[in-house]
């Protein structure tokens, strides 16, 4: 997804902005080391520090001026209060993942603005997601290929088109979910704060157990707060359309996994393909491995051959506001959690 559009000032204003700066901006970062290779060639050529294989991830350097942080290393950072020195003179921080669960709540209430990378994986995980839909209603899963002339026997296959997507949550990945799905015709109920839909053709429902009594799939994009953890409960799945499949790309912690196994035994739910677990990996033999109604993938359903790309594509526009002086994309809301 491209960045939100720039202000008024033309590219060329703003890479004057950029060039005029007469002490290079420092940033400290545990990414990768391609976007850090590509952060060092950004026009303003700031100084880059790759800090975490001798620190804590909140152990930032006290000569940085912007923090680029992925959640690794994050959760273990003290929760109660902000480490002494923080932010020391830090002016910003990019968080390059959508999710922002991993980091205790003093990042974002002390005063600095914090972005994330909301939108950067929504294509990958929208694509996954209707994978997962086709191949749940075509028996990819079971029984759809054969191996042998015994195996040469009709196999009776369902569709898409008339069946309900349930989407908990309509933020850029619940919104490229359903853009896509419309094209498969069919009904998309969603559950969020607002009572606004940004999609066309999207309902809002008007409570969670009147969206899992509607829908044949769920898919599961919201963040994991307070109010969202274990959200998915036997209350919930008390509610559910008997067979309904659940596909989850957000959080584990996000479902009560005693609550699913009880739900599948009781044929309450059909299926659940998890991308998301809690923990993860899980731990061997958990019964998630060999459940015949639950199908993981490793956290993978963000990843595309061009996801660096527009990670890059993301740190580059809010690096030119930052250092233009325009408001940033994609802030973190102090006290919601994402």
């Amino acid at each position: 997804m491209a960045p939100t559009a720039p202000g008024p000032q033309t590219d060329i204003d703003r890479t004057e902005i950029i060039m005029t700066r007469q002490t290079p901006l420092t940033i400290a970062t545990n990414l990768n080391p391609l976007q850090n290779e590509r952060l060092a060639e950004h026009a303003s050529r700031p100084r880059i520090i790759p800090y975490t294989d001798t620190r804590s991830a909140w152990d930032v350097p006290d000569e940085a001026d912007v923090l680029m942080t992925f959640f690794r290393g994050w959760k273990t950072a003290p929760r109660d209060a902000a480490p002494a020195g923080w932010p020391g003179r830090l002016r910003f921080v990019q968080i390059a993942s959508t999710g922002v669960d991993a980091f205790p709540s003093w990042v974002f209430t002390s005063g600095l603005p914090v972005s994330c990378a909301r939108g950067v994986p929504a294509v990958a995980i929208a694509e996954y997601v209707l994978m997962a839909l086709l191949a749940h209603e075509k028996r990819l899963f079971d029984s759809l290929f054969i191996r042998s002339a015994e195996d040469w026997t009709p196999r009776s296959l369902a569709g898409l088109s008339g069946k309900t997507v349930g989407l908990l949550g309509l933020g850029a990945i619940g919104q490229a979910v359903a853009e896509r799905a419309r094209a498969f015709g069919v009904k998309l109920v969603a559950l969020r704060r607002s009572n606004a839909t940004p999609i066309e053709g999207v309902e809002i429902a008007a409570s969670l157990p009147e969206m899992m009594a509607a829908s044949d799939h769920l898919v599961v994009a919201l963040p994991l707060t307070s109010d969202t953890r274990a959200i998915l409960g036997r209350e919930a799945f008390a509610a559910a359309k008997p067979g309904l499949h659940i596909v989850n790309v957000s959080r584990g912690e996000l479902i009560d996994d005693d609550a699913l196994l009880h739900a599948l035994e009781a044929g309450q739910v059909g299926a659940a393909t998890l991308d998301v677990t809690a923990p993860e990996p899980l731990p061997a033999g958990h019964p998630f491995y060999t459940h015949p109604g639950i199908r993981l993938s490793p956290h993978v359903s963000w990843m595309s051959e061009d996801n660096d790309d527009r990670l890059t594509e993301k740190l580059f526009a809010n690096l030119d506001r930052f250092l233009a002086g325009e408001p940033l994309a994609d802030l973190v809301e102090k006290g919601r959690g994402y």
